[in-house]
Parts: C-alpha cells; sequence; structure tokens
C-alpha cells in the first residue's frame, strides 16, 4: 500500500511532522485516528519504507490504569489466539509478549510495564525472511 492508498482508505490519517525512524529505512510518516481495544485508546502509527507500507502499530499508554494495562494485554492475547491459534510467547523483566505469523505478516502484542511507564503494542509487519547470505 502506498501513502496515498493509505490516505484512500483512512481519510482521516495525518501526515506526522516528526517521524519515528526504525531499523531498516522504515519511517513512521502517517498516523490514523484513535481507536478503542480492549478498554484503551489506541494510537495507529504507519510506517513506510521508501512508498511502500511495511509497518502498522497501535500504541497505548496504560500506565493509569490499576493494572497498567494487563488485562486489555490478555484480551489482545485471546483474540490473537483466535484469529492466528497459538502464540509463540516470551518473558522477561517487565514485558509480555506474543508473536503469530500469519502468511507474509508477523503480527505481534506487547505489555511493558517499566520505569518510562507502563504500555500496551499491537503490531502488525511485513515479515523479512533471510537467506544465509544475508546473515
Amino acid at each position: 500500500m502506498s501513502p496515498a492508498e493509505l490516505q484512500a482508505a483512512l481519510p482521516d490519517a495525518q501526515r506526522v511532522a516528526r517521524p519515528q525512524r526504525l531499523a531498516g529505512g522504515l519511517a513512521g510518516t502517517w498516523r490514523g485516528a484513535s481507536t478503542a481495544i480492549a478498554g484503551l485508546t489506541f494510537e495507529p502509527t504507519f510506517y513506510f519504507a521508501g512508498t511502500e507500507l511495511r509497518r502498522v502499530e497501535w500504541l497505548a499508554d496504560a500506565g493509569a490504569l490499576p493494572d497498567h494495562g494487563a488485562s486489555a494485554f490478555d484480551a489482545l492475547l485471546g483474540w490473537g489466539r483466535g484469529r492466528f491459534g497459538n502464540e509463540l510467547a516470551s518473558r522477561d523483566p517487565g514485558t509480555r509478549y506474543a508473536a503469530w505469523v500469519a502468511g507474509d505478516t508477523d503480527v505481534y502484542a506487547q505489555l511493558v510495564n517499566g520505569e518510562r511507564g507502563a504500555s500496551v503494542r499491537l503490531v502488525y509487519k511485513v515479515r523479512q525472511l533471510k537467506d544465509a547470505s544475508e546473515l
């Protein structure tokens, strides 16, 4: 999807004045309307590499909630299991994480509860496979 196709599909999308930049040349150049998911308000950001949409990230601040977003993460986990099956999970201090693979897309949900506050993130990104020549 190109930026023009994104605008056609989501007329409320707004260009970001100072895009966040990620590895691989990704830039979060567009932001969509806030969306309520699992009791939190998520802000979607659309990341492009050149003129191709490569990642969509929904992020919600959960610091004001008594459970710091744990119930919202659990709801996303249930949704992911229902849609994609069992997850690949990992746990490290302050983070819960679940990931799925759906065709050429990686999907993951993350709950972070650390010194900077708590947040819940849901990400769809284009799967990038590397062969041995790229390792």
